[in-house]
């Protein structure tokens, strides 16, 4: 076939017209009959058995195999009977000439069924209650254990939760549209990608060959062929060169017992004899190395590839990537290994026909993005050496097929370093998805979720089957994970760890069922790293007695913060006013990063609007104690530096029993902040007996049961709730709880100020 067409044509060949598949236009030198078969070689696939008519017609058109020493251009006539039979399909791995398909094979999915794919599959193997209390975390499941539900075969059934994400992956399999998946690690990306390989509409795939080019050995030749035919091809080239290479050895050993004999008998000179022998066999091996470079090298084998190839290209370098052409130390004097034999695959053209997968896709260099582009528009990419000191620079084969359909996915800031016309490529040509981190908390989603356990147990294989209690328990914390009231987390990586961790700790006891008290001890050891640490630094502050819990202290408040994701730490943050050496300036440290700056600038204004002192002349230090090299991201110490710095302006104490979390307006209103739960824990376990968090965060919280006795959580809307709160003396803080009313503007009745219902990432 030839691959030197214009770059408006189709990239592959017309699956309608198998018999053009494999053939060699002008652009390869000669035809390649796929009629023509050596002698004694017989790659037929099994797909039907030659008939007599077949036979009689090979005979009568197969011209006599021709041997490449005469004619090195004859090396394009492979002398091979790639047996299409009467069905196009065969070879691709689809199906026998009866359009049967093979034992093992899985038919993908009509049109019609794959609208009844994914979330709308309801969970079977288990009797399901009618009407099912709210508060069955099972969802009305009749379940003793796991074991008794039934695994769905393809992924795209198992996906859970991302329901639009799912229908945007079958819209995009059947018209082969390209997709961009953002979203946090964990939520099922990679699981989306794989689901669509299997999705995909069932094309003709394809082998790919490089051949020698004998015109000029650093350009070589690219054929394809229909999947399975690539491996006979080989094995018949290999087989008629190891023929020639047998008669050359004969005729080698002959010549040298002809030479030694005339050297020894007739002329006496056994050395010359020697000499002359060695020389021929030299010449003979050359010449086998020239056969042996006749053998194509199979670049892609899609012999028994059942459906779309998928390929992960996540991290891959240039060369995995757009393939590469291997260095060659030894590139002259007959003892260079042929071009062709050294050019390697990349993903794109291993992905021909399927899916190419690539995870945080900011990540490749732009060069990289660049060609990927090119590979996308064109349908084909020529493949070189991807180092420009290696030998393999110099070769450039015809441009290799890349017909894939693309899924690209990443964090939100995968977008900001994307090259944007790869990005423009994928919008114009396909899909954008956004993965959601949470969904609503139905008893649909809950069944679901025994689903989710159910499958991680199979997919581990080691796992002992979790009891009902067990499942429940894992329920719960999927809803803490959430951070949302009325809402289950999406992140099910970390939770299948949890899962994992569960079935490991009862694995070791050597027990039938992962129970309840399993899942428990799984919480405590499958702790993340930044809970251990703000676990060990609680512990270190309480030895050094850093961390204050009782009596009245002027300008320190115990602050909350998140370290990562899912932990929670108690920051103390301490204010006190100076004199000012010049014009008068508010002084924060503890390696704020901008927000946090940001909310400091927020506090001053209110601090300057309340004051009744001439603060020009003073300077405001605040200092986050202990923020370590991470610094403080986030505005969530918002009250809590108003807090501190009002008390050291008006000499108050502060509540040393009570700690707090919330952002604020510069009108004075309390606004939402993430990780409300975790927050409190962390102050449950540094010793407070109460927390302050804003109003419009109550619904989130969802503390574990052993700390909910040891805490009391208040809800506040607005920063004079937090003073009359936390500040000492009952009629001095009335007249500045007043006073800072009346100025603000805010006096505002309990509860009639909210902020907004989505708490904002700390």
């Amino acid at each position: 076939m030839s691959n030197e067409k214009d770059a408006n044509d189709p990239p592959t060949e017309d699956p309608e017209n198998p018999d053009e598949i494999g053939s060699d236009a002008e652009g390869n030198g000669e035809d390649a009959p796929d009629d023509v078969a050596p002698d004694d070689v017989v790659p037929d696939d099994g797909a039907r058995a030659p008939t007599e008519a077949d036979e009689a017609e090979e005979a009568d058109e197969a011209p006599t195999p021709v041997d490449d020493d005469d004619d090195p251009d004859e090396v394009w006539d492979d002398g091979i009977v790639v047996d299409d039979g009467p069905n196009p399909d065969v070879g691709a791995g689809h199906g026998d000439e009866n359009g049967a398909t093979p034992e093992g094979v899985t038919e993908p999915t009509d049109d019609g069924g794959i609208d009844e794919l994914g979330s709308s599959v309801e969970v079977e193997g288990a009797e399901i209650e009618d009407d099912p209390d709210e508060d069955d975390l099972l969802g009305g499941l009749k379940i003793d254990t796991t074991a008794e539900l039934e695994i769905p075969d393809r992924l795209v059934d198992q996906v859970i939760g991302q329901e639009h994400a799912r229908d945007v992956i079958i819209k995009a399999a059947k018209q082969r549209r390209h997709v961009m998946m953002i979203g946090s690690p964990g939520t099922g990306k990679s699981m989306l990608a794989k689901a669509m390989s299997e999705l995909l509409p069932k094309e003709e795939l394809q082998d790919v060959l490089v051949y020698h080019n004998p015109d000029d050995g650093n350009k070589p030749k690219v054929r394809t062929v229909p999947a399975g035919k690539g491996d006979q091809i080989v094995d018949a080239h290999r087989e008629e060169a190891r023929k020639r290479n047998q008669m050359r050895s004969l005729l080698m050993w002959i010549i040298i017992a002809v030479v030694l004999g005339y050297a020894l008998i007739i002329v006496g000179q056994i050395l010359v004899g020697i000499i002359a022998a060695g020389v021929v066999y030299l010449v003979f091996r050359y010449l086998n190395r020239g056969s042996d470079a006749m053998i194509p090298n199979l670049l892609v084998n899609n012999g028994d590839t059942k459906t779309a190839p998928f390929r992960d290209a996540t991290g891959a370098h240039a060369g995995a990537l757009l393939g590469d052409v291997r260095h060659d130390p030894f590139q002259s004097g007959g003892m260079e290994t042929p071009s062709h034999d050294r050019v390697e695959a990349g993903a794109i053209h291993k992905a021909n026909k399927g899916v190419l997968f690539i995870d945080e896709i900011n990540t490749l260099d732009i060069r990289s993005q660049q060609h990927l582009m090119t590979a996308i528009q064109e349908g084909e990419f020529s493949i070189t050496g991807q180092s420009e000191r290696s030998s393999g620079a110099m070769v450039q084969t015809e441009p290799v097929p890349t017909d894939f359909v693309m899924i690209a996915a990443g964090n939100l800031d995968a977008m900001e370093n994307m090259h944007p016309a790869l990005r423009s490529r994928i919008k114009g040509y396909g899909y954008e998805v956004y993965m959601e981190d949470t969904i609503e908390d139905t008893p649909e989603m809950r069944r679901k979720y025994v689903r989710f356990i159910a499958q991680e147990v199979a997919k581990d294989g080691r796992l002992p089957e979790f009891t009902a209690e067990a499942v429940e328990e894992v329920i719960l914390e999927a809803k803490r994970r959430s951070g949302r009231k009325g809402h289950l987390t999406l992140l099910f990586r970390n939770l299948g760890g949890l899962v994992r961790v569960a079935g490991d700790i009862a694995r070791g006891e050597d027990a039938d069922l992962t129970t309840r008290d399993h899942v428990l001890q799984a919480k405590g050891r499958s702790r993340s790293i930044e809970q251990q640490l703000a676990d060990d630094f609680i512990e270190r502050r309480k030895d050094y007695e850093l961390q204050v819990s009782e009596g009245y202290v002027v300008g320190r408040v115990n602050g909350l913060a998140v370290m990562g994701e899912d932990s929670g730490i108690m920051l103390p943050v301490m204010a006190e006013v100076a004199p000012s050496q010049g014009p008068g300036e508010v002084i924060a440290t503890g390696q704020l990063k901008e927000m946090a700056q940001e909310s400091v600038s927020n506090v001053s204004a209110i601090i300057k609007k309340f004051s009744d002192e001439n603060i020009s002349e003073m300077d405001i230090h605040i200092q986050f104690v202990q923020a370590g090299q991470q610094g403080v991201d986030g505005d969530s110490a918002s009250i809590t530096v108003a807090t501190a710095v009002i008390s050291a302006l008006e000499n108050v104490g502060v509540d040393q029993s009570l700690a707090m979390t919330g952002s604020l307006s510069v009108r004075g209103d309390v606004l939402p902040v993430g990780g409300v739960t975790h927050k409190i824990e962390a102050a449950a376990k540094a010793g407070c007996t109460r927390v302050i968090i804003p109003q419009a965060n109550e619904q989130d919280v969802m503390i574990e049961d052993e700390y909910e006795e040891m805490i009391e959580v208040i809800p506040v809307s607005h920063i004079s709730e937090v003073l009359d709160i936390a500040l000492e003396g009952e009629a001095d803080k009335d007249s500045l709880v007043s006073r800072l009313k009346s100025i603000t503007g805010s006096a505002l009745k309990e509860g009639s100020v909210s902020g907004p219902s989505s708490p904002s990432p700390q």
